[in-house]
């Protein structure tokens, strides 16, 4: 897909870019996919905010998307239609299934309409096609990777992300995850080959605050222009430094370098080298 800028005929105008979305080819999602999605505004169960900036925004419905791709080995899906979603950076496939089955799967790169896609252990290493890692071959761009078998994929999923299958050996496959870490995973957990689609997304300029708005992310407001009861950053005459050895959180925690993954982390063994380029020992 490409970027599509306009002419600047406000001030907002004259920066802003879109998607101008070849790749999608219907417009319609399918109902029998669709679920409620309620708004959080950030809070958690007790109605206290967990993440902030978060609430308004346009209405959304949840697509369900076939994450496992285990119910369906060895059938032959054909792709209907590939859809914008308004919950991911990602485009999805419509897929229906020879016993009319319907379902929806994240849009690799490259993936058309009318093409065929499977799942299952003995099916072809191609785009779109799902099957374990134990069948991959060496070198190969994959997304969608399980952590754990049969519990759908949870890593790699957002638009232009792919890892690569570096090396199999005994239980367990290592990748190299687009955050730069190296990692092992189960041999028998399941990936989709290629790219995940949309791979321009990175590049859209918005331009406005009010397309932000849209999306329910609310204004994020610097500390060092608060008062100093609201924010350690806060106070002093005029553009002012911070007066700290590093920035801070508003309840006066470190909020850049600071290692907060558990060191006794079970998964941590399974880590070879993290996203930084230090080697775990």
């Amino acid at each position: 897909m490409g970027i599509k800028s306009f002419k600047p005929y406000t001030p907002s105008r004259r920066h802003m870019t879109m998607l101008d979305n070849n790749e999608i080819t219907k417009h319609t999602p399918e109902k029998s996919l669709l679920a409620k999605k309620n708004k959080t505004a950030g809070r958690n169960n007790q109605g206290k905010i967990t993440v902030r900036h978060i609430g308004g925004g346009s209405r959304q419905k949840y697509r369900i998307i076939d994450f496992k791709r285990n119910t369906k080995d060895g059938m032959k899906g054909i792709v209907k239609g590939i859809e914008y979603d308004p919950n991911r950076t990602a485009n999805i496939a419509y897929i229906v299934y020879e016993d009319g089955t319907k379902s929806y799967i994240l849009a690799p790169n490259g993936l058309k309409d009318g093409m065929e896609v499977y799942s299952g252990e003995s099916v072809e290493a191609k785009v779109g096609n799902c099957l374990p890692l134990s069948n991959i071959p060496i070198g190969a761009s994959i997304h969608a990777i399980e952590l754990v078998p049969g519990h759908g994929a949870q890593m790699v999923r957002s638009a232009g992300n792919s890892a690569q299958l570096m090396a199999k050996e005994g239980k367990y496959a290592t990748l190299r995850l687009p955050s730069g870490e190296m990692r092992m995973v189960s041999i028998n957990c399941r990936a989709t080959i290629g790219v995940v689609g949309n791979l321009e997304h990175n590049l859209i300029n918005y331009g406005k605050a009010g397309r932000k708005r849209n999306m329910g992310i609310r204004p994020t407001v610097r500390g060092s222009v608060m008062n100093p009861n609201d924010h350690p950053h806060g106070g002093g005459e005029g553009k002012c430094s911070i007066g700290r050895p590093g920035p801070c959180t508003p309840w006066g925690k470190p909020a850049l370098g600071l290692k907060t993954r558990n060191k006794k982390k079970k998964s941590n063994k399974m880590i070879i080298r993290r996203k930084n380029g230090s080697v775990i020992k």
